[in-house]
């Protein structure tokens, strides 16, 4: 008898629906004096209702395979949404940018051993997919503004290297005119890893689309949410066939795909027997969140930069803190803001993100000894040479997301809170608040 009582309690908890606090404020400390943020940085940006809807008549049919026999592809519809908002021919959906960004590799012809230079500062997804290709990643050292140094670049470039993968982290953007003179005087293949860079455009255009293959991602945290997901996007027919074989299309699935953003069948029937499955595909349940996403969008990237401009001006005004500018020639997505703490040594750090908890504000420290954006964690595939600048850059690099359901009075009181915390932590460092 009390086994079945057991089972009983344990079956009731398992079928108990799941319950959430999702964006329910948190309760003001009241030995806390002075500003204190009560919402969650994580808040993701809501599914379109549209996608809503579209993802429960999905489940209520079971299709949700992007292969279903009969059915409109719902991924098929992404792809042809991200190739009409970038610019690209060709677009292949994944379950993760990190998938696309390997798949990126192995089309443009990566082998074991082969080394690819990539950035220093950036996430552990990018150093992954060179790893998974069994490639060597060569690390280039970041500028204070979070890009690639060009000079570095040149450095690391030696007679046997012959591929780039450029990350926009956070959507900071490069001299890109400098990298593609690099590029194409050593005859590099360029892929870049748009993970943070959806809507960021150079010179009023896409980035991405200098490079023989771009990575998007609709991960929960990026601008357009489905929970997991990415886009491999070229112009090139055949990286886009291969690419969709190596995903999971076989047979004549091909067929399937949007003759709007897929290349003819030729192209298909040609590497579908000499590329692996590897069975990378995004889902028709991912992929119905997306399509809806993109209508809209630069009304609420105007949005976010709006809110950026304003709360970088806030903090900037700091002695204590900088933000880098924004160059005049990228029209930014500037959904997260990034500072350095400017002069603060390691104990004022950990007292500015101590403050920064106790008010409410869990902001990141690239830096710190777990986060998966410092590669000192990449040990699967370690740094051959050390890397002082961006180094130096994480031990005091801010990191802070500014959600799209937050207000611009949520987005001052984030201000607010960080600059009493840099107060605080000076502080108690030497007991004069600045």
């Amino acid at each position: 008898m009390g086994l079945l009582m057991v089972q009983g309690c344990l079956a009731a908890m398992v079928y108990q629906p799941l319950q959430r606090s999702i964006n329910v404020p948190a309760a003001r400390d009241s030995t806390v004096a002075g500003p204190q943020f009560c919402k969650r940085l994580s808040a993701p940006d809501p599914v379109p209702v549209e996608g809503q809807e579209r993802a429960l008549q999905l489940l209520k049919s079971g299709e949700l395979f992007r292969y279903s026999p009969g059915s409109l592809s719902e991924v098929a519809l992404a792809e042809e949404a991200i190739c009409g908002y970038t610019g690209f021919k060709y677009a292949v959906g994944f379950n993760s940018c990190g998938s696309a960004l390997f798949i990126a590799l192995k089309c443009l012809g990566v082998t074991p051993g082969d080394h690819v230079l990539a950035n220093a500062f950036s996430f552990t997804a990018v150093p992954s997919a060179i790893h998974h290709a069994g490639a060597i990643p060569v690390y280039v050292e970041s500028t204070d503004a979070y890009v690639m140094d060009t000079d570095d670049l040149r450095s690391k470039v030696t007679p046997s290297t012959k591929y780039l993968m450029l990350t926009h982290m956070r959507g900071k953007v490069a001299n890109m005119e400098a990298v593609y003179d690099v590029a194409a005087e050593l005859n590099l293949q360029v892929v870049e890893d748009c993970a943070h860079a959806l809507g960021v455009q150079w010179d009023g255009v896409q980035l991405g689309r200098q490079a023989r293959v771009a990575c998007f991602s609709t991960q929960s945290a990026k601008v357009i949410n489905s929970g997991e997901g990415g886009f491999l996007c070229t112009d090139d027919p055949e990286i886009a066939a291969r690419a969709a074989c190596y995903a999971g299309c076989y047979e004549q699935l091909y067929l399937q795909h949007l003759t709007t953003c897929a290349p003819e069948a030729k192209y298909f029937e040609a590497v579908k027997k000499e590329t692996p499955n590897y069975s990378l595909r995004m889902s028709d349940l991912t992929a119905c969140c997306i399509t809806p996403a993109f209508k809209g969008l630069d009304e609420r990237i105007e949005r976010y930069n709006r809110r950026y401009t304003n709360i970088a001006s806030q903090l900037d005004a700091s002695a204590h803190i900088s933000v880098p500018p924004v160059n005049e020639r990228v029209r930014p997505v500037s959904d997260s803001i990034q500072f350095n703490l400017l002069g603060f040594k390691t104990e004022q750090v950990s007292g500015f993100l101590a403050s920064c908890q106790r008010r409410g504000l869990s902001v990141g420290l690239f830096g710190s000894k777990d986060n998966a954006r410092n590669f000192r964690n990449w040990r699967y595939s370690p740094a051959q040479m050390e890397l002082p600048k961006t180094e130096r850059l994480i031990s005091c690099a801010i990191d802070v997301r500014l959600p799209e359901t937050f207000t611009d009075d949520d987005i001052n009181l984030i201000g607010d809170v960080i600059l009493a915390a840099v107060d605080d932590a000076l502080l108690a460092s030497d007991g004069v608040a600045r």
